[in-house]
């Protein structure tokens, strides 16, 4: 297949960029920084700036769209979230005019979204994808997000949404995490006992390669390990894998200090489980958190 991905150069896009084109797949990449995107890969790879530098005749069979700012990289104010929104909304409004601008539209698109759909959820209550969210500024943006997304169903492309959870892979969040439990200095966030839903980024490129390849598949996915764990494990997780303790926990005032409004999704979180994934008879390489980071530490 010929297959196009925005977010190539990201944490999930340059995982699953590798895995598809090692499937003998052709990928046309879009990225910020297309030249040096282009240096790194080698294979049937061409990296692109803009969509509109795409031909109307070019037949791509499938279109990835993970493009986005990143969520917690900064203090959320009211310009970054906006800015959060707007760049997912309006790559995804570029992926639609691209899409009804091809001689022949691809067969489907495989669209990110994340757990933030359902907000926050204090409780142990199970969230699968029939579960309606909670009002706020995460519900909205995923939900904005996913109805853009839905609107290239009127020229007959399929259309997979996936709400993923953290991605737990050499890079990304963990990256973020492990230079203070490598120093016996992780622990808890507030309480510890807010949900940890969580998917190994190898099981996260499997999920996209298995949308792609079953075309009865439809609609929205939670992208997440069918087992997920309260913060407070998770923690306790990681500092077995690593060898060290993981006892100071740290405060939820300073968290919001730090990423404002954006603390929420580390403070409170939500138990969220992949039901139509299995149901589709989706198999995790990775369903425990103890082996899961066992693999990456």
């Amino acid at each position: 297949m010929k297959i196009l991905i925005t977010g190539a150069s990201g944490f999930i896009g340059t995982a699953l960029t590798q895995h598809l084109l090692a499937a003998e797949h052709q990928v046309i990449g879009l990225s910020r920084k297309p030249e040096l995107l282009q240096e790194k890969i080698s294979g049937q790879f061409r990296a692109v700036k803009d969509l509109a530098a795409i031909d109307a005749s070019e037949e791509i069979e499938a279109i990835i769209n993970l493009a986005g700012e990143p969520i917690l990289d900064k203090r959320w104010s009211e310009v970054r979230k906006e800015l959060i929104y707007n760049s997912r909304l309006d790559i995804t409004a570029s992926v639609i005019e691209l899409v009804k601008r091809l001689d022949r539209p691809p067969g489907v698109l495989v669209s990110g979204s994340a757990i933030g759909f359902y907000g926050s959820h204090a409780g142990d209550r199970m969230l699968d994808e029939r579960s309606e969210g909670h009002l706020g500024f995460t519900h909205k943006l995923c939900a904005d997000w996913e109805n853009k997304a839905l609107e290239v169903q009127s020229v007959g492309v399929r259309v997979c949404l996936l709400r993923t959870g953290v991605v737990l892979g050499r890079g990304g969040a963990l990256q973020r995490m492990l230079p203070a439990f490598k120093f016996a200095l992780g622990g808890p966030i507030g309480s510890g006992k807010q949900w940890f839903s969580w998917v190994h980024l190898d099981d996260m490129v499997a999920i996209v390669a298995f949308l792609l390849a079953h075309e009865v598949l439809t609609g929205v996915f939670n992208a997440t390990a069918p087992e997920p764990v309260t913060n407070a494990v998770f923690s306790q997780a990681l500092g077995r894998a690593l060898h060290r303790p993981a006892l100071l926990p740290m405060p939820g005032f300073v968290l919001r200090l730090i990423l404002g409004e954006g603390a929420e999704l580390l403070c409170e979180g939500q138990r969220v489980v992949p039901v139509r994934l299995q149901e589709a008879g989706f198999e995790f390489a990775y369903p425990d958190i103890n082996q899961a980071l066992n693999a990456l530490c």
